[in-house]
């Protein structure tokens, strides 16, 4: 009996401890840009700044995404790729229009909602980390933002927030607002506010408006980021009321918590 739980706890506790120094690591490379807030003339210190914040984010992300990818189901990994491409397609032409949103992370929401905060995670790292290394390097580091919002809406599908369609897009606003606040000092002292879009356009009217490189970022974020995970939230759960519900059951979180979709007799069970 102890022989076979032995290695089960062993492995739960390498995976808490891998989580944790994500999570640690993250905060620690947020708190060191928000205090130093690398940015003038001294290029120097600057570049260094962005190159520590860079690997810091990755370090972190890589660590989150090793401690929870364990949880996944084969139906769940089956899904991820297609969430990921989800989620690139639609970020790249939303970005080549040049939208004051994002909309990169409906497939990391979608999976999150069936399949439990841990999927969400991986998902967004994954595409992030993809995307960067193939089309746009910008996208490297936001790989973390991608961790909160898988988390939050996994844990937003667990409380019953997408149960009906109107307290989902509560949930987005709320997400981006958090996301907001961890992107800010990524875009400012990572890449001087000039993240491309509509969303740079932003920055650069708040900067003329004579605030500081920080405060534009966040203030764009801010704008941002609330509607574009309200618009997010609100597209996950209409797909997920197009989904059949033979498709829902084949994840037991989005079954046990219920998410919003035209369910079955069965489902309901």
């Amino acid at each position: 009996m102890t022989s076979n739980t032995s290695p089960t706890n062993s492995k739960r506790t390498r995976n808490l401890i891998l989580v944790i120094a994500g999570t640690l690591v993250v905060l620690a490379t947020y708190l060191y840009l928000v205090i130093t807030q690398p940015t003038g003339l001294d290029q120097t210190a600057t570049s260094n700044a962005g190159l520590i914040a860079m690997a810091g984010y990755l370090i972190g992300a890589v660590l989150l995404a090793a401690g929870s990818i364990h949880r996944l189901s084969t139906n769940t990994i089956a899904m991820i790729p297609v969430a990921i491409a989800l989620n690139i397609v639609i970020g790249q032409i939303v970005s080549v229009i040049g939208l004051p949103v994002y909309l990169d992370s409906i497939g990391t929401v979608l999976v999150a909602v069936l399949a439990g905060p841990a999927a969400g995670v991986v998902t967004g790292i994954l595409t992030n980390v993809i995307w960067g290394l193939t089309l746009s390097p910008l996208a490297l580091p936001f790989a973390v933002v991608q961790v909160v919002i898988g988390v939050m809406a996994g844990y937003a599908a667990r409380i019953g927030l997408f149960r009906k369609l109107w307290t989902a897009p509560l949930a987005g606003a709320v997400t981006g607002v958090v996301a907001a606040m961890l992107s800010a000092p990524i875009s400012a002292f990572i890449f001087g506010g000039a993240t491309g879009g509509g969303t740079g356009a932003l920055v650069g009217m708040f900067q003329a408006w004579g605030q500081s490189l920080l405060a534009s970022t966040t203030l764009q974020g801010l704008i941002s980021d609330p509607l574009d995970k309200l618009i997010t939230f609100t597209v996950v759960a209409l797909l997920l009321a197009a989904l059949p519900g033979r498709f829902i059951q084949r994840f037991p979180f989005a079954r046990e918590f219920r998410v919003f979709s035209k369910q079955t007799p069965e489902t309901q069970a």
